[in-house]
This record gives C-alpha cells, sequence and structure tokens, in this order.
C-alpha cells in the first residue's frame, strides 16, 4: 500500500524467512529464543480442566474484540478543520499519525500480555507458547517499532505530490495562497482517506501476534472438545 502511495521500489528478499529474521538478532536474542524453544517438563505446569477452557477462550475473544473495535474508531475519528490543516502543510497530519501510533502501541501491548497470560494458564504447550512470544517481543519489538517510525516520512512524500498536482491545476496568481489548497479537487479529502486507510492496515499489522495466540488458544480448546 505504501509503495503505490509512495513510488517506493523495492526487490523481493531472495533470502528466506530464517536468513532474514537472523539480521534482527544478535547472539542474546538468539539463546533467548533458544531457551523459550526448549520441551517444557510436564509436571511443572498446572493443567486446567477441559471444560474451563472455553470460558477463558471466549473470554480472550470478547476483549480482543472490544479493544479492536475500539481503535478502529480511534483511527477513524475525525478532527481537525481542513482548512486549518492545509494553512499548515502537513504538520497537523504528522502529528495526528503520530498520535495514533503511540495509542496503538498503549493499547496493543497490554492486550498481548493479557493474552499471552491466558495462555500461560490454559496448558504447559500454550504456556510455551507466551513464552516464546514474550521473548519475540521482546527482541523483535524495537526493531518493529523503527520500521513502523518511517510510516509518517512515506505518507509526507504522498502529501507533498497531491498537493503539488493540485497547486499545477491553479492560476500562478493562486499558488502560493495555502486558502485555495483545500478547494477544487478535494485532494485533502483524498490524503486523509489514504492516511486513514494506511493507519488502519498498520493496526492489522500490530494485531497480528495476538490473532496468532488466539488462534492457537482456538485450535487447543478443538483438541479437547
Amino acid at each position: 500500500m505504501l509503495g503505490d502511495l509512495t513510488f517506493v521500489e523495492g526487490e523481493a528478499s531472495r533470502q528466506d524467512v530464517a536468513e532474514r529474521l537472523s539480521l534482527w538478532l544478535d547472539a542474546f536474542d538468539a539463546i533467548k529464543l533458544h531457551a523459550a524453544q526448549q520441551p517444557i517438563k510436564k509436571t511443572a505446569a498446572e493443567e486446567r480442566p477441559p471444560d474451563a477452557r472455553p470460558a477463558m477462550t471466549r473470554a480472550v475473544e470478547a476483549e480482543f474484540h472490544r479493544v479492536r473495535t475500539a481503535l478502529v474508531k480511534a483511527m477513524t475519528a475525525n478532527d481537525g478543520s481542513r482548512a486549518h490543516e492545509a494553512g499548515a502543510g502537513y504538520a497537523p497530519y504528522r502529528q495526528r499519525y503520530l498520535d495514533r501510533q503511540r495509542h496503538m502501541e498503549l493499547t496493543i501491548g497490554p492486550l498481548r500480555a493479557q493474552v499471552r497470560q491466558a495462555l500461560s494458564r490454559a496448558s504447559p504447550q500454550l504456556g510455551q507458547l507466551a513464552t516464546l512470544d514474550a521473548v519475540l517481543d521482546q527482541t523483535l519489538g524495537g526493531r518493529e517499532q523503527k520500521l513502523l517510525s518511517t510510516v509518517p516520512v512515506l505518507l509526507e512524500r504522498r502529501f507533498e505530490h497531491l498537493r503539488k498536482t493540485h497547486q499545477l491545476g491553479l492560476d500562478p496568481a493562486q499558488q502560493d495562497d495555502p486558502a485555495l489548497w483545500a478547494q477544487a479537487g478535494g485532494w485533502l479529502d483524498d490524503f486523509g482517506k489514504e492516511m486513514q486507510a494506511v493507519l488502519l492496515a498498520e493496526l492489522e499489522v500490530r494485531l497480528q501476534p495476538v490473532e496468532g495466540l488466539m488462534e492457537a488458544f482456538s485450535n487447543e480448546l478443538e483438541t479437547y472438545a
């Protein structure tokens, strides 16, 4: 999506997933991951009775959908007037995107920890998965945040492209008048919709680890059905 909007070009990597992941990890990270993947001791974890798992799963799913619904609402909320933003340039949009990213980070982090806690109480196998996810979150989280922080920068390219394209359609005497930027063509509305679509896509990316944990939870439940 960002490539289509900002003309970013990139070649497909010739490395497999393991090779690419190794570039994100140092020796200490690798040791932590190796330890998290060691076989669990069957006597070390408390087994939950099978009839307790459905209730736990429903509670986790309900919380996930509540948080996701609230985040979608926050990502699609419209704040700030278009006329003001036209005169201020890209700055209000950058700040809005950064605020949305911060909101996602502060909301999804606790949700992911809550789901891990539920898995740890469900079974030894799920507990090991929760431990592995915690290590992955710790080792890869910084790199992920660094990459996501480039999104507002890429969106600025799109903003400037649309702005310049719109200016070319104005009379020469009008091209430096910010008050006219929000008129004919609705380019600011178009950019706002594009930024909203990117925010929702980023939200789905950030939620993927949580959804993976929940899917594992559901699969575990099916084995006891």
